[in-house]
């Protein structure tokens, strides 16, 4: 993590990380302002909170209340070597907790991060640099050197070069990668999770076997969304880039719907139409891409060749957007590299997808064959010796794709986890089975598994796919664990002859969609100096349904974002306008505003927790419109996930609306003691609030220009260096 310091005033700092800023200060008898805690206070309360929040964590997974759990730190000074500490953590349990539990919340202390780091020692470098910012790349690996040779199958360059080139990509383009964790918790099973350190949201996870193949995993990913834009997917980039020569790519299209609003006829193919628009009902306007809401220009299409003649498509970046999130997206150090691990990825979860909404029992892996991969086995064993069944399945469906499965099962909450993983080598697929499930997880992470069902409904529901998408928390169903499997097993191998040349396998994984029936469509991505492809597989590889094209579609946000970012300057009937809209959108209330608009709010301002619900609400106050405002409070109070700040700021609106909506009692006669509860200064923001004198308590001014909106700004900033990288490899 990435802490940067900034001097203010006297002797106080400010350290800023991710969305966060600590105030550090010293004591008047250091000569400072005693304002806030010192850097070594702040030191020693973080390995306290880090203890209580294992305790809280391990009591939360057996459902003991912590209400009555009391925890101190103490640090004991060597009186001859103050720099040589003992730091006893005492933690007070009530009396009906079992002996069992008792040791298992003192064990969940030993493992506290804090204390684990101290303990090991870390290691400080301290040095002068030209820029900070410029060293991009040196918070990776530092124990790489270019004179290991370390090859793994999929991979056309070796894992150290893989890396080097990778590295110097994104040093290139000025990001500064940094590892956020590392996960190493059975033998042969590694996953760490990185980020960019000026913009946090741009982040990946990767998995493999050791701690060098799933750094490359983990950049590839990197890569791969860089190249597809996936991490700025659903965002307002600005209006710079909005009118820029090109918003996407430089060699988009931008073609104009007709006068009745019907599709222009330069996008998509007959195959596609007869996919995407079944019903004839999409219009040209649903397609309008979020990321500019440059409605003026038409629809920004993406060009995709076509695999069975060669034939340049068009695709709008909406519908991409909106139906396929990053499946179809890889990276590699060569295109057919890059396509293996796409396709391969494509098979996985659509595969997965058939096997959990038809609820098939799979056949699992004769243990004489598991046999033959002791590195995974052991990885296995690892899981099993903390008590966690493990199935390993043959995915494939009698042998028809390159599919493999491995499902952990926790009998202490009865939760599962099917992971899935996809590659024309047998080996490699199961690897990745199991790399996958444990990416990026604690053994306590275990506990939040969701328990299997009989319930057709729920293994069948669309949005359960898409959690099983997004992070394979979906619900699968009793009938998977089944004896009696729908299939026999199958070794099977999808390598040529044995041989595993990407550009073999790559034929071959297209030539089963082609059994299939399925048209297939790629974009290859050069500009960023490394080779990235996307692949569309229609009626296959969507992710969401089609019809959210019209029914849930992201460019919803064109209908409100301006107005919500200029909210202080519009007037009463430009928000009765605003307001209305809002209730007719077809949208839950407790939709956050970030997700409506496309916008990326701190989520440690008011701004970042505002949800539909909420905004209406401020909306009637503004507009006077007391008894709407009202009943929106009530719904507020009953469900509020909000701060508790936030809450008793409604609180105190409630029983003042109540007052004020009542004939019979008066404002004056409660006011001293509704102060006495709420406090003043909350107590005059919700009076502001009512009598017009302060509106939208809470929520900073911003405007198109996003003004003050950093975190956003930031994405922005981040995306802007690849619309300059594009822009060069052009010109």
């Amino acid at each position: 993590m990435e802490i940067k310091v900034n001097y203010l005033d006297n002797l106080r700092q400010e350290a800023k990380f991710d969305d966060f800023s600590v105030i550090a200060d010293q004591p008047i008898r250091y000569k400072g302002d005693g304002s806030a805690p010192g850097p070594f206070d702040y030191f020693l309360a973080s390995s306290a909170l880090c203890a209580a929040y294992f305790v809280k964590v391990y009591c939360a997974a057996r459902d003991i209340p912590t209400d009555n759990i009391r925890l101190s730190q103490n640090n004991i000074v060597d009186p001859e070597n103050r720099y040589k500490q003992i730091f006893k953590i005492q933690v007070e349990l009530p009396a009906d907790i079992s002996d069992k539990d008792r040791q298992g919340i003192l064990r969940s202390i030993d493992r506290c991060t804090v204390k684990k780091v101290i303990q090991t020692g870390p290691e400080f470098i301290i040095e002068e640099v030209e820029s900070i910012d410029a060293d991009a790349q040196a918070l990776l690996m530092p124990s790489l050197t270019s004179d290991n040779q370390t090859f793994i199958e999929g991979k056309d360059l070796p894992l150290e070069q893989t890396i080097a080139n990778m590295s110097s990509i994104l040093a290139n383009l000025g990001m500064k990668i940094e590892i956020a964790s590392w996960r190493n918790i059975v033998p042969n099973v590694w996953s760490l999770h990185i980020r960019d350190a000026q913009s946090p949201m741009c982040f990946t996870n990767g998995k493999g076997a050791t701690k060098e193949s799933a750094l490359a995993s983990a950049l590839g990913e990197f890569i791969e969304r860089l190249n597809c834009n996936f991490f700025y997917n659903d965002q307002f980039w600005g209006e710079e880039i909005a009118n820029a020569e090109f918003v996407h790519y430089p060699d988009e299209k931008w073609f104009q719907p007709s006068k009745d609003d019907a599709l222009p006829s330069e996008i998509l193919d007959e195959y596609c139409l007869e996919i995407y628009d079944p019903d004839s009902e999409l219009r040209g306007s649903h397609l309008f891409d979020t990321n500019s809401g440059n409605t003026k220009r038409g629809i920004c299409s993406l060009p995709f060749v076509r695999k069975s003649d060669g034939e340049t498509v068009y695709f709008p970046s909406n519908l991409i957007e909106n139906l396929y999130l990053s499946n179809g997206m890889s990276a590699g150090n060569t295109l057919a590299e890059a396509q293996v691990q796409c396709l391969s990825e494509i098979f996985e979860r659509a595969v997965k997808r058939e096997i959990i909404e038809n609820e098939i029992t799979l056949p699992d892996v004769p243990q004489d064959v598991l046999d033959q991969y002791p590195s995974i086995v052991a990885g296995i064993k690892g899981l099993e010796e903390q008590g966690f069944p493990v199935l390993v399945k043959d995915a494939s469906l009698g042998g028809q794709f390159p599919v493999m499965c491995v499902t952990l099962m926790n009998p202490r909450t009865g939760g599962v986890f099917a992971s899935f993983g996809a590659h024309p080598k047998f080996e490699v697929a199961l690897e990745r089975s199991l790399t996958e499930l444990l990416q990026g997880r604690s053994f306590e992470g275990l506990n939040d598994l969701p328990r299997p069902t009989f319930s057709t409904n729920a293994v069948t529901e669309p949005n359960n796919f898409v959690e099983h998408f997004i992070d394979s928390s979906g619900v699968v169903s009793w009938r998977f664990f089944s004896a009696k499997s729908d299939y026999d097993f199958v070794e099977w191998d999808f390598t040529a002859n044995g041989t595993h040349s990407n550009a073999q396998e790559a034929e071959t994984l297209f030539a089963i969609l082609e059994d299939m029936g399925k048209e297939s469509y790629m974009a290859v991505y050069e500009h960023l100096g490394a080779t990235a492809c996307r692949i569309i597989v229609p009626d296959y590889s969507e992710v969401y349904l089609v019809e959210d094209l019209i029914w849930d579609n992201t460019n919803k946000a064109l209908a409100f974002r301006e107005d919500i970012l200029n909210l202080h300057r519009l007037n009463d009937e430009q928000l009765q306008a605003l307001v209305e809209r809002l209730e007719d959108v077809e949208v839950d209330d407790y939709t956050d505003i970030t997700t409506l608009i496309g916008i990326e709010f701190d989520d440690n301002t008011v701004w970042g927790q505002l949800t539909i619900l909420e905004l209406k609400l401020l909306i009637y106050l503004a507009l006077e419109e007391f008894e709407e405002a009202k009943e929106l409070v009530e719904t507020f109070l009953q469900y509020n996930t909000n701060t508790v700040e936030r809450g008793l700021f409604y609180q105190c609106l409630d029983v003042v609306l109540e007052v004020m909506l009542d004939d019979e009692i008066d404002i004056a006669d409660f006011e001293v003691n509704f102060r006495r509860m709420f406090g003043d200064e909350r107590m005059d923001a919700v009076l502001g609030s009512v009598d017009g004198s302060v509106k939208f308590y809470g929520l900073t001014e911003t405007n198109m220009q996003l003004e003050g909106l950093d975190r956003h700004l930031r994405l922005i900033d981040s995306y802007k260096k690849l619309h300059q990288a594009r822009a060069k490899f052009v010109s």
